[in-house]
């Protein structure tokens, strides 16, 4: 019995250690820079708090920020990589940035929101140069690193000098590395309104399914991301892991995959020529290799594709040369490479460096060429590698659109992640967005040998739907059966269990003041991402950054769908987030209804773009010159809040003319919204007004000088309550036609002041209503503009001279 028992405790001894030392660690970095001086991107702010909450119910260990500087992007990444250092070597380190990259001479760049680049020379000590961090990271010899570059976009910078080469340069992965870009090496993504890019939400749901390995999660990204953006943007990624990786798990009740894994290895062994077209360029492109491309060209050379396909062959070629080229750094090797592309995407940094070896800058008549992997580019693909920046989607390719994958290649997306709603903005400076979380199907779960990261309510409820409230530090978890609970986030995080299930949690109050600030810190240490700790210390003592303008459509211009979306990265605007209703229009309203101004108004700050009328110079251009009385109220108030000083009596007496019953129901913002385009309208009210019964045009002249005269807008509100602001109504016209036209007498009995233009009756009616000392008596009938109807108003109407009116 004894026996028995020393092997007992033997065993356990020998076994629970292998089980500690298995438990495999998940810790993430996760940054969007959106506010930038240059100008404010629509996403990437709203990109990285979705990946991190794809990596939160993962079991990764999140830090995130937004709209770093340069000092705390530096910051960030130290805090990083000592927690990298402190995780041990069976840890998996995701990192995931978003914004503007650049590229120089064969280094990638990420640009902090305050970077000032003039010229090519300014890259090195404004922006960050990614491999001095992750080749530290790299030294760790940690289990696997996942570095996502979502970073491909035309960027703003170096004006001046020396062009950059658009896009990221192809880099070659660390053993137990996978690096990916948002868009192939030498290209960029098209500008994208929001409120998330292609390429994250594409991620965010690839990275859901259970069972797949993480090589194949970029692979079908890549597909993804080709059918949303209609083949403006190519992903790519390039991977040295040792052992496979899966973010997710299928529990073994899953459904069967639509594509068996025989059906799927098949196809990728399967030679291009042996699909039909439409198939075979799928199969290229999802295999993404160089010589797929070019076997695709050669079986289908008459193929609608085939253009498309001789771009991508045309930077993949360009950016492998160069990457070789790079890699010898001597003269010879940039002179074999100008050899190639004399003015190619490479061309300023080959010189560049030949600039720094002290070398002649074109290659000498003889040399010791080098021989590339790859053979030399033929003419017809020189077009592409000369443009300055290179997107698949460019108008004067007129590529055409890809087909869609069929399933053999990709199922459809899931239901519940086609439409996201933008996430509510974040009130803490420098926290990432969170967006209402969507759950997981319960077949699909983590991965059982991952340590758990530090509770989280998102880890907790990977198959529950979580609404997080900012504005109150509620949460509301509702699972699969419908069943809503709304708690404190902090008691939420301690009541729930791994499964989602969860004791019963009474109602807590929100907080209010100073304790709604303190709560918030701790619903986000919750809910969101934590912050470095760097970065913490300055988020505790700085207010949350104000959004800036709107960046401008870069090259090619017309590339951008939706340029007024831009806006939608000021998710601060949204700041009242009261209901989520409110917060997913807020970025796609800027779309079109830029003009809705008043949402500005509403919330007491001007939405991004326009202070400097970046995005409402359509409307707000126009607008202003209508009211030349106000000269310097447009620069103020801006075109909208011009109309909206007297929103709250002008609209009262636009509204019973124009539609009395519907604006009667509006009084607040629904009324600032429809006079806008009428705002100037009410400035020349009196003329059209009241003309407009007789059909007289002619005193509309007259009207302004009436409407100087009358500097406080609540002598226009005041012509209306009386009856003879309703001759200026529409509707009410027609009563006041009987007595002005046959009387003028009639006239001045509502404008005290059409006296002194008595020469012509329409004018004078015109100028009496226009009168203050008649309508000022009046003032609390005019408040309730509805009673414009009920004409007894005609009581308190006097004269000039102290007499009542005349009746009807």
């Amino acid at each position: 019995m004894m026996k028995k028992l020393l092997f007992a405790i033997l065993l356990l001894l020998l076994v629970a250690p292998v089980d500690a030392f298995a438990a495999e660690h998940r810790i993430a970095l996760v940054i969007g820079n959106a506010n930038y001086a240059t100008g404010a991107l629509p996403t990437p702010a709203n990109d990285a708090g979705l990946i991190a909450q794809t990596l939160q119910a993962g079991g990764f260990d999140v830090t995130g920020a937004r709209d770093l500087n340069q000092e705390s992007l530096r910051q960030a990444f130290r805090d990083f990589l000592n927690k990298a250092t402190a995780s041990g070597p069976d840890t998996v380190a995701y990192i995931y940035l978003s914004g503007y990259g650049l590229q120089l001479e064969g280094e990638n760049y990420f640009a902090p929101v305050d970077a000032q680049i003039a010229s090519d020379a300014n890259v090195p000590s404004e922006a960050l140069r990614l491999s001095d961090y992750l080749k530290p990271l790299a030294a760790l010899h940690l289990k696997a690193s996942i570095v996502v570059l979502d970073l491909a976009r035309a960027n703003p910078y170096a004006k001046s000098g020396t062009p950059l080469t658009g896009g990221l340069a192809l880099v070659e992965p660390d053993p137990n590395t996978l690096i990916a870009f948002n868009a192939a090496p030498g290209t960029v993504g098209p500008n994208e309104a929001g409120p998330y890019s292609a390429y994250a939400q594409a991620l965010a749901e690839i990275s859901r399914e259970g069972g797949v390995g993480i090589d194949e999660v970029f692979t079908r990204v890549r597909l993804r991301v080709n059918q949303l953006t209609n083949g403006a943007e190519v992903p790519w990624q390039s991977a040295k892991l040792d052992t496979p990786l899966y973010l997710f798990d299928k529990a073994p009740d899953a459904p069967p995959p639509a594509v068996s894994p025989e059906q799927t290895s098949s196809i990728r062994t399967k030679p291009i020529r042996d699909f039909d077209a439409r198939d075979a360029y799928l199969a290229a492109l999802d295999r993404d290799t160089l010589q797929g491309y070019l076997d695709f060209v050669a079986a289908f050379p008459s193929d609608p594709m085939v253009p498309r396909v001789r771009a991508i062959i045309a930077a993949r070629r360009e950016a492998i040369t160069w990457r070789r080229t790079r890699n010898f750094d001597t003269p010879r090797a940039y002179w074999s490479y100008l050899r190639r592309y004399p003015r190619g995407a490479h061309s300023y940094d080959a010189r560049r460096r030949l600039r720094e070896l002290a070398a002649a800058l074109e290659p000498p008549p003889s040399f010791d060429v080098i021989e590339y992997d790859v053979p030399p580019p033929p003419p017809d693909e020189i077009v592409y590698v000369e443009r300055p920046v290179l997107v698949f989607d460019d108008p004067d390719f007129d590529f055409e659109p890809p087909p869609p994958p069929p399933v053999i290649f990709l199922p459809p997306p899931p239901v519940y992640f086609v439409d996201l709603p933008p996430p509510p903005p974040p009130l803490i400076a420098f926290m990432l967005p969170m967006p209402e979380y969507r759950p997981i199907p319960v077949w699909v779960t983590p991965p059982p040998q991952i340590a758990p990261p530090p509770a989280n309510i998102i880890y907790n409820n990977v198959h529950n739907t979580v609404v997080i409230n900012n504005t109150t530090n509620m949460v509301t978890i509702t699972n699969p059966q419908g069943q809503t609970r709304t708690v404190a986030p902090a008691v939420a995080a301690a009541s729930l269990n791994r499964t989602g299930n969860s004791a019963p949690v009474a109602r807590t109050t929100a907080p209010s003041g100073a304790g709604k600030i303190a709560a918030g810190v701790a619903t986000a240490a919750v809910l969101a991402p934590s912050l470095p700790p760097s970065v913490a210390k300055k988020a505790a003592r700085i207010p949350n950054p104000k959004p800036v303008a709107p960046a401008k459509p870069l090259a090619p211009g017309h590339v951008l769908r939706v340029q007024s979306t831009a806006p939608a990265v000021s998710p601060s605007v949204t700041g009242p987030s009261a209901s989520p209703s409110k917060i997913q229009m807020a970025p796609n309203a800027p779309a079109k209804p830029v003009p809705t101004a008043p949402g500005k108004s509403q919330l007491g700050k001007p939405l991004p773009g326009a202070p400097g009328a970046r995005g409402l110079p359509p409307v707000g251009s126009k607008v202003p010159p209508a009211s030349p009385q106000k000269k310097g109220a447009p620069a103020t108030s801006q075109v909208p809040n011009a109309g909206a000083p007297p929103a709250s009596v002008a609209p009262k007496s636009n509204t019973p003319p124009a539609a009395t019953p519907a604006p009667a129901h509006r009084p607040g913002a629904a009324n600032r919204v429809t006079p806008s385009p009428v705002v100037p309208a009410a400035k020349t009210k009196p003329a059209p007004t009241l003309t407009e019964p007789h059909g007289s045009s002619v005193p509309v002249r007259h009207a302004p000088q009436s409407t100087r005269r009358q500097p406080p807008p609540t002598h226009q509100g005041t012509r209306v309550a009386p009856t003879h602001a309703p001759p200026q109504a529409r509707p009410v016209a027609p009563q006041r036609a009987h007595p002005v036209a046959p009387k003028p007498a009639t006239h001045p009995v509502a404008p005290s002041q059409a006296h002194p233009v008595a020469p012509k009756p329409a004018a004078s009616q015109i100028r009496r209503p226009a009168a203050p000392p008649a309508t000022r008596p009046v003032p609390p009938q005019v408040r309730p503009a509805a009673p414009a109807k009920p004409k007894p108003a005609q009581r308190g109407c006097v004269l000039p001279n102290g007499k009542p009116c005349p009746p009807r």
